[in-house]
């Protein structure tokens, strides 16, 4: 099941609205196939595990591990549970059922019921993990929300800025720059504030690692944003939030189909979130930058669950867990 999640974690960023799986089939004890799901609306784990079988007469009688139920359902691919039962597998061992309603134990169940035995909840919480945001999507009826700045070693996020004053500030190093941007590719969408997106003028993408861009996601209540900024152009798509709160911005989000959301500032808009408690990560970096004064970094309610070095900052990771 382990190589099953190491599988599944290859497509992060590059299959929503579907979730992250991975297949390993095993004959003898020894492992004969394996795949992952690599993009929406291409091949399911299954489905690419088996075309990776040499020898598929070692099908009949195989052990499959998948970490998420296989679907019983037809969408943009056939139900991979119809495959398993058509190639006569023995046993199915599965991490987590599947929270997506179509399918949310119709799998397991046709599998059973066509004399398969079928395992569930080996390491359900590491898949749960894994799965984190497909399954707030589906059990939370929200995105699963990571928040994201960059402070100085004396607690600023931003320099003072002379009225009128616009374009970012640059607080954290190339390394940090690099990881951000990663971040990015692995999430369905990034948000800005009101204040962000004009003053800064953020591009939103992939810039400095390879990645899909994501969606842009701004919150303008009363549509004054201009249309000159690079949130309007056309590369990605773009999302306008109408709301005036935490709660009527993730509504909107949920509704437009965003499962993951990695907010970036600025500071009025990670306090609503912080200060609501509609949060799920956050990752503060670090820098050794002092400036004395400026706008203040939010203040984050508990403590960072862990550390990582990167460059000359040093990010922490805090969990609403």
């Amino acid at each position: 099941m382990q190589r099953c999640f190491h599988l599944a974690s290859r497509g992060l960023g590059n299959t929503y609205p579907n979730p992250l799986v991975g297949c390993v089939i095993v004959a003898n004890e020894t492992i004969i196939g394996e795949g992952f799901h690599q993009k929406a609306g291409g091949p399911h784990a299954e489905v690419e595990a088996i075309r990776n079988v040499n020898n598929e007469t070692l099908l009949e009688g195989a052990t499959v591990y998948v970490n998420l139920e296989p679907c019983a359902h037809h969408g943009r691919t056939p139900p991979c549970a119809d495959l398993l039962i058509v190639s006569k597998v023995k046993r199915v061992v599965i991490a987590n059922t599947d929270p997506f309603p179509q399918v949310s134990g119709r799998g397991i169940e046709r599998l059973r019921d066509a004399g398969i035995e079928v395992i569930t909840d080996v390491l359900a919480s590491e898949g749960a993990m894994l799965n984190r945001r497909f399954f707030t999507h589906w059990q939370k009826h929200r995105p699963y929300i990571i928040l994201k700045w960059a402070q100085t070693a004396d607690g600023f996020m931003d320099k003072e800025r002379k009225p009128g004053e616009t374009g970012s500030f640059r607080i954290s190093g190339d390394a940090a720059a690099r990881i951000v941007h990663m971040w990015r590719s692995q999430e369905q969408a990034i948000l800005v504030g009101y204040n962000t997106a004009a003053t800064d003028n953020p591009r939103l993408n992939v810039r400095h690692v390879r990645g899909n861009d994501p969606m842009r996601i701004a919150i303008d209540p009363k549509l004054e944003l201009p249309r000159s900024l690079h949130l309007f152009h056309g590369e990605q798509p773009a999302l306008i939030l109408r709301g005036h709160g935490p709660e009527e911005w993730i509504e909107e989000m949920h509704k437009a189909a965003v499962q993951s959301v990695m907010v970036e500032g600025g500071a009025s808009t990670l306090h609503a979130f912080i200060n609501s408690g509609l949060w799920d990560e956050a990752r503060v970096i670090h820098s050794p930058m002092r400036i004395q004064r400026g706008l203040a970094a939010p203040a984050m309610p508990s403590s960072f669950t862990r550390m990582e070095k990167c460059g000359e900052d040093m990010i922490h990771y805090y969990s609403a867990q």
